[in-house]
């Protein structure tokens, strides 16, 4: 496949969940069944070491966007294009030829501002389109101008080559992005400048070639095409290792303040003990890379009091970066709803599903249960679809749906009924949150985008994000929005302050009162609210109640209210359930409950 093809997000998903036998496993210790080589050993060792490839894919379009305005007409340049503008009551709209890009924004009443978000074309990694926001100032009369910053559509794979204690050569992959690496695990032959990784546990090879003019090693990789790697040093692999250069022993440093709306504080100053924090941190920067899975933390964050006091990152990772949120960005869906009720929108959890879906057509005759189905029932995960990111069958899985070129509202009302609405054992369900999304839309009437900027990133000083669509250019709110860490971070600051950031309310108490409320079960000791897991933790004889947003990888945003403590993890160990879920029932009792100390 050549290296600029799109691959669907649900067939990148699938790829990434395939079982170990058609991908190649992890291996459980250091070591792979040794290869049969078809050269001598010795050969591969000139692979040995780091090797870096960093595929660019796009985007095409960045930079500068100045929009002009004579008259009725409307026009934009960036990056070399222009293109004509439409203007619909206050909403610009602009496409760059070629659909390598389109702008949309609203114009400000006083003519000073138009702000928008500037949605790029389909990314090879990951296959879907962003939206990122876009803030056009006034220059002069009729002059606008600002920067268009979008997703990177960019790739860094690390192939690392070692030797076994028995000469044979082996290797694996690793990425900080997007956990695709974790797959592989390979034997390494060469014969000539030919080189053969082979998966000794399934049918997975690659085949490249070794340039040694050059030190390039190329090797094609599935959809993203031929790589090419280079030798890296320890000191120049960014991302592999937790920190490049090496850091040695850990210094706590209090965060910087910044014009992001969070005040900062010293561990000391809100009466945390810095020993465990400083344990838990070197901790992370004594984890060598290698062939066994282990822990991957590339974000720690703590604000205690309403005051930042860590931050730390790892893995290349830094406070500006995005990071992919996965699943806890799900509980923007009902932050959403919350800030539409807010702003006055008539919708409630009582709000029946299909009745805010009104030119919606039923491929079937209609399951007398859908009548039943309530907002509250998708926010709960217990709408009764078929829906079930458990079970590869079901129809309403995420990779069905993301397999899906139309409208995927319309393929979630579609779904079978499963189960009665509102039972109280909740099943998974990417799908029905999503579709908490379309009911927000089509009460306030607000591309979700323009929705979110305004009520949430707005208010709570975002400086940055990428938001992922849908094929039809509406968010999708079932997981995947990027985001700044400290800015996410913010999501549990406010709740924990009932609604309010900064002394400006953004949902009403009562809402965030309900939303961490109890509702479904999802396993005997994980219960949750509106798209809030809800725990309780040990920390010696105290038990705490804490809620949180969760994703894979071990993207978290947690919440323990007693302590009035708010706590962000990011992660890489995408698909490793078991390493992820340590980061809650090990890692933050152990280091950062234990150091409150008043």
């Amino acid at each position: 496949m050549s290296p600029s093809a799109r691959a669907p997000l649900g067939a990148l998903l699938a790829l990434l969940a395939l079982p170990s036998y058609v991908l190649g496993a992890e291996p459980a210790k250091d070591s792979v069944e040794p290869a049969k080589v078809e050269a001598p050993a010795d050969a591969a060792t000139k692979l040995l070491g780091i090797w870096a490839g960093e595929p660019v894919f796009g985007p095409e379009i960045q930079g500068e966007l100045t929009v002009f305005r004579e008259g009725d007409t409307w026009r934009a340049r960036i990056a070399g294009y222009e293109a004509p503008g439409r203007l619909e009551k206050n909403a610009l709209t602009v496409t760059m030829p070629g659909g390598l890009g389109t702008f949309r924004g609203v114009v400000g009443i006083d003519g000073k501002l138009i702000r928008g978000h500037w949605v790029q074309p389909r990314v090879v990694v990951g296959g879907v389109q962003y939206a990122t926001p876009v803030e056009l100032r006034a220059l002069q009369k009729g002059v606008w101008r600002g920067q268009v910053t979008p997703w990177a559509d960019r790739f860094t794979l690390y192939l690392v080559v070692y030797a076994r204690p028995d000469g044979t050569i082996a290797a694996y992959l690793r990425d900080p992005e997007k956990g695709f690496g974790k797959q592989f695990a390979f034997n390494v032959s060469m014969q000539g400048n030919a080189v053969k990784l082979v998966d000794p546990r399934g049918p997975t090879m690659f085949e490249g070639t070794f340039d040694p003019r050059f030190g390039r090693l190329t090797v094609p990789i599935l959809f993203l095409g031929p790589i090419n790697f280079t030798k890296k040093e320890r000191d120049q692999a960014v991302g592999l290792y937790p920190r490049t250069p090496a850091s040695g022993p850990y210094a706590y440093r209090q965060p910087v303040a910044e014009q992001d709306g969070w005040a900062t504080a010293s561990l000391s100053d809100v009466g945390m003990d810095p020993a465990p924090i400083h344990a838990l941190v070197q901790r992370i920067l004594d984890t060598e890379p290698g062939p066994s899975a282990g822990p991957l933390i590339q974000g720690v964050l703590i604000a205690r009091k309403g005051k930042l006091v860590v931050e730390e990152y790892f893995h290349g990772f830094d406070k500006e970066r995005l990071h992919d949120l996965r699943s806890a960005s799900k509980t923007l869906a009902p932050v959403l709803v919350g800030t539409a009720m807010e702003q006055g929108a008539k919708l409630s959890p009582e709000t029946p599903v299909y009745s805010l879906f009104p030119s919606y057509k039923s491929a079937a005759p209609a399951d007398p249960r859908k009548a039943q189905l309530t907002l509250e029932h998708l926010m709960t995960m217990t709408s009764g679809l078929d829906c079930d990111e458990n079970n590869d069958e079901s129809p309403g899985n995420e990779n069905a749906l993301q397999d899906q070129e139309g409208d995927w509202y319309t393929y979630t009302l579609d779904l079978p009924m499963g189960r009665a609405p509102g039972e109280p054992q909740a099943v998974y369900c990417s799908a029905g949150m999503n579709l908490v999304g379309g009911m927000v839309r089509n009460a306030t009437g607000t591309w979700l985008p323009e929705h979110f900027a305004r009520t949430v990133a707005e208010p709570l000083q975002f400086r940055r994000y990428a938001m992922n669509l849908m094929p039809d250019g509406e968010a999708y709110l079932g997981g995947g929005l990027y985001a700044r860490p400290r800015d996410a971070l913010k999501l549990g600051q406010l709740y924990l302050a009932g609604g309010v950031w900064n002394g400006r309310r953004v949902v009403s108490k009562r809402w965030v009162e309900r939303s961490i409320t109890r509702h479904s079960v999802m396993s005997p000791d994980r219960t949750y609210g509106y798209a809030w897991w809800r725990h309780e933790l040990r920390v010696g004889e105290r038990v705490y109640a804490e809620y949180e947003a969760g994703g894979n990888g071990g993207q978290y945003v947690m919440v323990i209210p007693e302590l009035e403590l708010t706590v962000m993890f990011t992660g890489g160990n995408y698909g490793q359930f078991n390493l992820w879920k340590t980061f809650r029932e090990e890692l933050l009792p152990r280091y950062i409950l234990a150091a409150v100390r008043r």
